[in-house]
């Protein structure tokens, strides 16, 4: 037996349900990027909406290139089990906000269709930092990557984030239908900015007065969103299958914290966020900025450093002392230094409760999975506090430390001589220039602060920065990351 919406009254009492009749909603919202991470997410918050009467915000979700979200859910009638878990047992929860899934490469215009209807007044983006299509160490276009060079050629058939949003919003004017406002919800620096920028610059390459009226009329709100979601194993879908009595296909994991700051900016209205849970804000920045600084860098930090000392969670590398006292050190002793603090933030708690979220047992965020996409990552994650820090005359040993971990973990080599699943954009450009530099730590370094999407044009001519650099990826590769950590924080 499937879950699906003739099961649902079949599910055990435990399990709670949609508290409303998912026959009556309305696709109000078109997401793009319907990965795990939203439907533990967005689509929860959504959820909650519904359940509270507005029943007008349902959720149309697009996969960009994989059918499997769609191939999964679509017998369970978009349903899904999110499976919160915290060292009090497993929490399970079917959502139901997921009413219609579309795979863009499949079908790109059912998915602008979708996106031109009316009744939709927000499209939402969850596609990893490398989905935009930029340059991570400027935030512009990219206006070689293949995509957009391809949805140029062929803008009536996108497949590039910028693409979509460009062609959907240009068929809206044409027929006299107001523009839906944009919604990132991923981990980038000033993301409504971002998203603004690289769709306004694909439009005006399209057509100069599309990307006026994109610059006019449209509105990109920045969010800060927070939840850690890791993979779904098979384990994790049997252990839920066997609660709910019949199979899901994917069910989702989760932590119990869940944050979602949205810049209040909605011109062509909004559900009011605010009953699930979310802070409606004038100025989101600070919250990002201490997200982005303070757990992004740690995650990306434990988890370069903590697959290398051969851990496969975060929480097993928390368990090691002398990473526990990493994050502390540079949280502590570098980054808190860099942070806009929220107006009322409690900025040691909310460290804490990072360092607490981190050791939860019970979430197996494997560090390989955090790994994932680093050049696009390092530059909001560690190298603009970086930045700022070595304006302001201060170190950074802590955070060259983790950038040191990111060299020698994209050599794809780790330090039992096993091979490294190195995934990111540039992964072949990055092997090609560690197996020519080879183990010697300067020519290494050299080599990778050579990709200026990544370090810019300033970093590899500071020595402040390349130095600390060096002398850890010196250590790393003679010593190993175990050794290394343990003798950053004075624990050898």
């Amino acid at each position: 037996m499937r879950l699906s919406a003739a099961t649902l009254e079949r599910l055990p009492a435990d399990v709670r349900r949609p508290a409303y009749d998912i026959a009556a909603a309305k696709v109000g919202i078109v997401h793009l990027g319907v990965g795990a991470f939203h439907r533990v997410h967005q689509a929860v918050y959504v959820d909650a909406l519904m359940a509270r009467g507005h029943m007008d915000w349902a959720i149309c979700g697009a996969s960009l290139r994989s059918p499997d979200t769609s191939d999964a859910l679509d017998p369970q009638d978009g349903l899904y089990t999110l499976c919160v878990r915290s060292g009090a047992g497993d929490d399970l929860r079917v959502i139901g906000s997921l009413r219609r899934l579309l795979v863009a490469p499949r079908d790109p215009r059912a998915l602008l269709g979708a996106m031109v209807d009316p009744a939709v007044r927000i499209v939402t983006l969850t596609v990893t930092e490398k989905g935009y299509c930029h340059d991570p160490a400027s935030g512009e276009l990219d206006e070689s990557h293949p995509d957009i060079v391809a949805d140029l050629a062929s803008p009536g058939t996108p497949r590039s984030v910028p693409g979509f949003l460009a062609e959907a919003l240009r068929l809206r004017r044409e027929a006299g239908i107001a523009p839906f406002t944009v919604l990132c919800c991923d981990n980038l620096p000033s993301n409504g900015v971002t998203v603004e920028k690289v769709t306004r610059r694909f439009a005006e390459l399209r057509d100069p007065a599309l990307g006026r009226f994109i610059a006019s009329e449209v509105a990109f709100p920045s969010t800060m969103v927070d939840r850690i979601a890791p993979s779904t194993t098979d384990a994790d879908r049997a252990t839920v299958s066997a609660r709910l009595g019949m199979e899901d296909a994917w069910p989702v994991m989760a932590e119990p914290f869940s944050q979602w700051v949205i810049e209040d900016k909605f011109p062509s209205g909004r559900p009011p966020f605010e009953e699930a849970g979310a802070e409606m804000v004038a100025d989101v920045a600070p919250f990002e900025h201490m997200k982005l600084r303070l757990l992004n860098g740690s995650h990306s930090t434990l988890a370069y450093l903590g697959y290398l000392a051969g851990y496969e969670t975060i929480a097993d590398t928390m368990g090691a002392a002398p990473f526990a006292r990493l994050v502390e050190r540079l949280q502590d002793d570098e980054v808190t230094s860099t942070v806009h603090v929220p107006p009322g933030t409690d900025i040691g708690a909310y460290k804490r409760a990072l360092r607490d979220r981190f050791s939860n047992p019970a979430l197996r965020h494997r560090t390989w999975q955090i790994a994932m996409d680093g050049t696009q990552k390092l530059p909001q994650r560690l190298l603009a506090p970086a930045r700022e820090r070595l304006a302001a005359g201060a170190p950074i040993d802590f955070i060259a430390l983790g950038v040191a971990g990111w060299m020698r973990y994209v050599t794809g080599t780790d330090e039992k001589a096993a091979p490294i699943d190195v995934r990111d954009p540039l992964a072949a450009r990055l092997r090609a220039l560690a197996d020519e530099a080879g183990r010697d730590a300067h020519r290494l370094a050299d080599a990778l602060l050579g990709v200026r999407e990544v370090f810019g044009d300033d970093l590899p001519r500071e020595e402040r920065f390349t130095e600390p650099v060096k002398r850890n990826l010196d250590l790393l590769l003679r010593e190993g990351a175990a050794t290394t950590v343990a003798r950053a924080v004075g624990a050898s």
